[in-house]
């Protein structure tokens, strides 16, 4: 015989497994959203969301100089080589970037913006800047710094998988 308790307990777990197949739903969907509202904000500097988030990653003050290695760019940005290596193809091939090997080693390359991808990358802030206004528009600032420190969370969780 089942006890009260076992269903209670049996009862949060189908719960909790609702509640987490909605969330992973809602990341999904916001996810692909922010990529199609996202193209729209960019699309006009010639530039995908991938190749937004590659500029945006470069532009930071521990890229410039040297640039990134490859392996750098993968881990911030949480990509696979492959997926990364295209999009640095089609950067490289319309001048946003350039990939240099490094001394001492003819396998390791260091990814850095050319002087069209800082432009481009100074360009496009205005309407970064105004697509991140609207999206967090409903948002407090409060809501925004607890959402990503959620979702650190949540990425620190899969990252353990």
């Amino acid at each position: 015989m089942t006890s009260t308790r076992e269903l209670s307990e049996s009862s949060r777990s189908a719960d909790h497994s609702d509640i987490a197949n909605r969330l992973f739903f809602r990341l999904y969907q916001a996810s692909n959203l922010m990529h199609k509202s996202g193209t729209s904000a960019v699309s006009s500097f010639g530039t995908t969301t991938q190749q937004w988030a590659v500029l945006g990653a470069l532009s930071r003050p521990q890229a410039q100089g040297r640039g990134l290695s490859v392996k750098e760019l993968m881990e911030y940005l949480m990509v696979s080589r492959q997926s990364l290596t295209a999009i640095l193809d089609r950067m490289e091939a319309g001048g946003l970037i350039d990939r240099t090997r490094i001394d001492g080693d003819g396998r390791l390359r260091h990814v850095r913006l050319t002087r069209k991808g800082i432009k481009t990358w100074t360009d496009m802030r205005p309407n970064i800047r105004a697509f991140y206004e609207a999206a967090l528009t409903d948002f407090s600032m409060e809501e925004s710094y607890l959402l990503m420190r959620l979702l650190d969370r949540l990425s620190a969780g899969l990252a353990k998988l």
